[in-house]
């Protein structure tokens, strides 16, 4: 399932570099995460990377999209 940024995003950077999927970019108002690329870093790290890195908190880790 793909991370998703909330409108809480202050849109500071923090999370792009960290996407070895480039899938963060950026939306109209706030980034967002293309689900087709997230692949929660599957193959490069043990979790998602954007995630901590967020100041704001403002990404989560979508596991349940049949709601």
């Amino acid at each position: 399932m793909p991370v998703v940024i909330d409108s809480d995003c202050i849109n500071c950077d923090m999370c792009v570099p960290e996407c070895p999927n480039e899938a963060i970019v950026m939306g109209s108002a706030h980034y967002v995460v293309d689900a087709d690329k997230c692949t929660e870093c599957e193959g490069y790290y043990d979790e998602p990377a954007c995630i901590p890195v967020c100041p704001v908190d403002c990404m989560t880790l979508v596991t349940d999209v049949s709601n």
